[in-house]
């Protein structure tokens, strides 16, 4: 982590994720966005990423996948002046919501949102902080799409080539914009 300011924005970010190998379980190299997160120059370089990509384009919010997705899309929201949606694991919201299960490499998890947080026509912005397998992300926009919301893009910090969620992403018609690609996993 001793990249200098003053390197490509993608190649500076890259430089400031950590990788854990053997997490969660033996020969997964998990990719730790937090120091990201902890180092405020780099967390500014890193929203300003985001922030240039989608000033000009005005979604009328941006959708954020639990839990580190509320991180970066928070943020972004509030820097385009727009509203913030929470899509989130089951069992959390307290309003009426609609849900999506999806498959996991050992299971299924389900996210849900409220039924009120888009409305028809709305254009969408949906990020998280990394595209694995492209599950959660395709739950996350076939949930914005039943409430009527365009989404006009994926984004996210990470990109895991190798396990194919970007390429499934885009094969179902979701343009992407990710910032680093790791090889593996």
């Amino acid at each position: 982590m001793t990249a200098e300011p003053t390197a490509s924005p993608a190649h500076y970010i890259k430089d400031h994720i950590r990788t854990v190998p053997d997490w969660p379980a033996p020969g997964v190299q998990f990719r730790d966005i937090t120091p990201l997160l902890a180092n405020p120059r780099v967390f500014r370089v890193l929203i300003d990423q985001f922030v240039h990509r989608y000033f000009d384009v005005r979604p009328a919010a941006i959708a954020g996948l639990d839990a580190r997705g509320f991180i970066i899309g928070s943020v972004l929201a509030y820097e385009l002046n727009v509203g913030f949606v929470p899509i989130r694991k089951k069992g959390k919201l307290p309003f009426t919501t609609v849900e999506e299960t999806y498959e996991l490499e050992y299971g299924s998890a389900t996210v849900e949102m409220h039924t009120d947080a888009v409305r028809a026509g709305d254009r969408v912005v949906l990020i998280d902080d990394l595209i694995a397998t492209g599950g959660t992300m395709m739950a996350g926009k076939r949930l914005l799409e039943r409430l009527g919301a365009q989404v006009i893009e994926g984004a996210a910090i990470v990109d895991l080539p190798e396990l194919g969620g970007s390429r499934r992403l885009r094969d179902a018609g979701l343009p992407l914009f990710t910032l680093v690609d790791f090889d593996g996993h």
